[in-house]
């Protein structure tokens, strides 16, 4: 066994307050939600308060933004539960269905979140009368924030790591990641793959998105930023899948759709499956958005 990094000793709680024999605690996963939707909020209504960034006027204004977030908020929580039951363990939930809405639990998905976000976010629109690609332009450059820090989140409740490696950052995690090594001799250290991600879907992709937005007026071209999120995000999930560690209902494609694709004699995870719709969608966004410029 190589050089490897010991798991910082970070506690998943960042306090907790006991009263009456009840004990409030704030995660810094829950921290990581609420710091980035404040975060993607906030970089929305610089953007609507910003005429050049638009060719007409923005699609929004300041108090539909406000009201929008509310949406986004139940669209994350109910989108991200539902996606992590129907995804990843629907046999499980289908013997326990009570423990559906036992969010405290843990266990949420990302495509599901996003999906529940689409969802509420155009029925918002559609109430509003608000024109659908400009919005969702808006939510595209706000939620990279909220991506980066819920994989450091991640990290920091040592779920999510990646696969066994022997490269001289790999971190050896505590709890059951170990019993996934079962040939590794001595301690088992594995690709933060959750670090990789908050660089690529936050940091780069965030950046990016920023930089086209403010120096190259993207947001002049309705959908084009929405299309390169989706193609972005799903292009840095597909090529992160290769280094994390498959969850342990899924260490194969088998999901509960049925479907079975391969790259290469390669089994496609079930992130990477859910990633490739993504690239296709985003794409397509972007070719239409870009038709008329041709």
């Amino acid at each position: 066994m190589h050089g490897y990094i010991p798991f910082p000793n970070i506690s998943p709680e960042l306090f907790s307050i006991s009263f009456g024999g009840l004990t409030f605690a704030l995660r810094w996963y829950a921290l990581a939600y609420i710091a980035g939707m404040m975060i993607g909020w906030r970089l929305v209504l610089h953007a609507i308060a910003t005429p050049r960034l638009w060719a007409g006027s923005a699609p929004m204004t300041a108090e539909q933004v406000e009201r929008l977030l509310t949406w986004v908020i139940i669209g994350v929580i109910l989108g991200g539960r539902l996606g992590f039951v129907l995804f990843y363990q629907p046999g499980y939930y289908l013997s326990h269905p009570l423990e559906v809405l036992m969010v405290w639990q843990g266990g949420m998905s990302f495509h599901g979140g996003f999906m529940g976000v689409v969802v509420a976010s155009y029925l918002f629109f559609r109430s509003e009368r608000i024109p659908l690609l400009p919005a969702a332009d808006l939510l595209a450059i706000a939620a990279p924030p909220g991506l980066l820090l819920g994989r450091i989140a991640n990290f920091i409740n040592a779920e999510l790591w990646g696969r066994p490696t022997d490269m001289p950052w790999a971190v050896a995690f505590p709890g059951d990641a170990a019993q996934y090594c079962p040939d590794v001799v001595g301690v088992c250290a594995r690709h933060p793959s959750q670090i990789y991600e908050a660089g690529l879907e936050g940091l780069l992709l965030g950046g990016a998105l920023l930089w086209l937005v403010y120096r190259r007026n993207w947001l002049r071209h309705p959908g084009q930023v929405m299309g390169l999120f989706f193609a972005g995000y799903g292009a840095a999930r597909f090529f992160v899948e290769f280094f994390r560690q498959p969850d342990a209902q899924f260490q194969s494609i088998g999901n509960p759709l049925g479907l079975a694709f391969h790259l290469g004699g390669y089994g496609l995870t079930m992130g990477q499956t859910l990633s490739l719709p993504m690239i296709i969608v985003g794409l397509v966004l972007i070719w239409w958005a870009r038709r008329d410029k041709a």
